[in-house]
């Protein structure tokens, strides 16, 4: 079943809206549903970094599954268990993506800058969840015949990866940072440039006294 839904901008990552809370008995607590919560703003953020495709992909968790599209500039996330269909997931999306863009007003969906600024559209995701509760009615039924024998062309990804992905490309960023900012040259160093004043005119003092001695002796050489 659908647990969790949330739809976010692609341009920055800012949720837009989530569906109500749905989670089992036996997932039944706070901390379990914010950490899916925050799974599902990692994903958008790295769909956002360009870091995951843009269009559509399933995302393996456990005995779960993060499907998501992208539409527009926006993006519809979904959380289910392994065991529901992925054809009705993203039938599912489908029509959330169809019946939110079709009815919000897409210029203030580029405008706002609040996250979770759509709280109507919370009534309208529970709506839609409704009618893929149940995977047997003739409805859902109807649409995974249709679908039969035809492979969805959607790429699988596991979570574990996605995100020791982002810790590498992380830890290279700081290194990279740490070895640039070794390399300081002289007009970035203050203590360097205030060095470099103080000496200078004795440099050159010293310079040109060496210069007429040695002219003095190659004159009276000569």
């Amino acid at each position: 079943m659908v647990k969790l839904t949330i739809v976010g901008r692609v341009r920055d990552a800012l949720p837009l809206a989530k569906g109500t809370r749905y989670l089992n008995d036996e997932e039944d607590d706070d901390d379990l549903f914010s950490q899916r919560k925050q799974q599902a703003e990692f994903i958008l953020n790295e769909i956002s970094t360009g870091s995951l495709p843009s269009s559509k992909m399933t995302i393996r968790l456990h005995s779960h599954s993060f499907n998501y599209i992208v539409e527009d500039g926006v993006c519809f996330i979904t959380l289910c268990e392994s065991s529901y269909p992925t054809r009705l997931a993203f039938h599912f999306l489908q029509d959330l993506q169809k019946e939110l863009l079709g009815k919000l007003d897409r210029t203030l969906i580029h405008k706002v800058s609040k996250p979770y600024t759509f709280l109507k559209m919370e009534g309208m995701i529970g709506n839609i969840r409704k009618r893929y509760i149940d995977t047997r009615t003739q409805s859902n039924l109807s649409k995974l015949n249709a679908d039969r024998g035809q492979e969805p062309k959607v790429e699988t990804d596991y979570m574990y990866a996605i995100v020791e992905r982002r810790h590498r490309l992380e830890a290279l960023k700081k290194k990279a940072l740490m070895t640039s900012s070794r390399v300081v040259t002289a007009s970035d160093s203050p203590l360097l440039e205030l060095i470099a004043l103080k000496w200078m005119p004795i440099t050159l003092v010293i310079f040109g006294a060496v210069v007429l001695v040695w002219s003095n002796l190659i004159l009276s050489i000569l």
